[in-house]
């Protein structure tokens, strides 16, 4: 990767509109000749974050931060000037004209550049093999189609296969220049104390996690045989580029829809948000099977204040999504919840109606998250009159 030359720098500059790359990440209202929204840096309440289209700056008086578009993303989303170019570059359609760098030059590139890259590299190379490879077609395609994803589905999210070789990726890696150190700390490779690295992902069907901004931060592994010592799913360990607390998987799918219904829809697993926007609902996110955490929630918080939880069908699965919701109270978002059928999920559901059908039942079913919670407790408590009052006490 090039220094990119100083005249494709000034197209890239000359193409920016500052309210269209700041309204990738932040709601703005128009607000005379300039645009204002709640702010992405503090945990406001009244909006005080400005976007001046006519100088092409933001400002925001809750944090004191301010300057230009590639400012706002080296800020907001941590890239380095030549990421923050690259991404409004790719953004406008522009092609990167580049000049040849020294190998020094090379070296001295930032480390979360260099794991960005070899991290886009492996997402490349999970979509190759499971379109290409023979294995890949065979088992992590077949998966894909039998759980009834269309390849449109499929292409869109870069789901991908990893081979069961353990040193599959390691090895196309390799050969194509990247370098053990970035593949072992970007957590694609496990190093061994014989200094032979392996592949953490291996014999699973791959779905990349992006980040806001839509660069490819780290990945969720499903295994598809069954062993014991196995665990079903597999996510990239934290790494300089990858903090599963501060992501949400399908958020850079969801934004835009998010913020035109003002509402997101919060579901369990990666397979619940394909199979709802394969429905036509796109507003859906995934907590990846955990507790929702306070970076989750402000990231949300910056699109819309309402938000919809899917719960699974069975007991445990609705105990279990309990958790994190007093922080969704708590950051003032107006909570809402969707009971599923016994043993039905997001994925199930989505897929047993047409999108008509599926908005038809969001829209019936959905209740106040106390009085869901309430009434969940109640058919818990039995006859117990001391838990039972305890359960109307919650909404009271």
């Amino acid at each position: 990767m090039g220094r990119i030359t100083t005249a494709c720098i000034d197209k890239i500059m000359d193409a920016i509109r500052i309210e269209e790359v700041v309204g990738d990440f932040v709601t703005l209202k128009k607000s005379g000749s300039s645009f204002r929204g709640l702010s992405p840096f503090t945990n406001e309440k009244t909006p005080s974050f400005y976007v001046v289209p006519s100088k092409q700056i933001f400002k925001d008086f809750s944090s004191g931060k301010g300057g230009s578009a590639v400012s706002f993303l080296m800020e907001h989303e941590q890239m380095s000037y030549p990421e923050a170019l690259r991404w409004i570059a790719e953004k406008y359609q522009i092609e990167i004209e580049e000049e040849e760098q020294s190998q020094e030059q090379m070296d001295a590139q930032s480390e979360r550049e260099s794991l960005i890259a070899v991290t886009a590299f492996a997402a490349k190379q999970f979509t190759e093999w499971l379109w290409e490879h023979d294995r890949g077609k065979a088992i992590g395609l077949t998966y894909f189609r039998n759980r009834g994803f269309t390849d449109e589905i499929i292409k869109s999210f870069m789901l991908g296969y990893a081979l069961e070789s353990r040193g599959a990726l390691h090895d196309a890696a390799i050969k194509s220049g990247f370098v053990k150190t970035y593949l072992v700390k970007s957590g694609l490779c496990i190093d061994r104390e014989n200094g032979s690295p392996v592949d953490r992902f291996w014999g699973r069907v791959m779905f990349p996690i992006h980040n806001m901004g839509g660069r490819i931060i780290g990945f969720g592994g499903r295994v598809l045989h069954s062993q014991a010592k196995t665990a079903k799913y597999l996510n990239s360990p934290e790494s300089d580029i990858y903090h599963k607390s501060k992501v949400l998987y399908g958020l850079y799918q969801a934004k835009q829809a998010i913020a035109k219904k003002d509402r997101c829809l919060i579901v369990e697993g990666y397979t619940d948000v394909l199979a709802m926007h394969q429905a036509g609902v796109q507003h859906v996110v995934s907590s990846s099977g955990t507790a929702l955490g306070l970076d989750q929630i402000r990231l949300i918080k910056r699109l819309t204040n309402n938000v919809t939880l899917l719960f699974d069908g069975d007991a445990a699965g609705l105990r279990a999504s309990f958790r994190g919701i007093d922080l969704l109270l708590a950051e003032g978002l107006l909570v809402r919840a969707v009971p599923l059928p016994e043993g039905a999920d997001p994925d199930s559901l989505a897929q047993s109606m047409d999108a008509e059908a599926l908005q038809a039942y969001l829209t019936e079913h959905e209740q106040d998250f106390m009085v869901f919670k309430s009434d969940i407790l109640l058919v818990e408590a039995g006859d117990d009159p001391i838990e039972r009052a305890e359960a109307k006490r919650i909404w009271h």
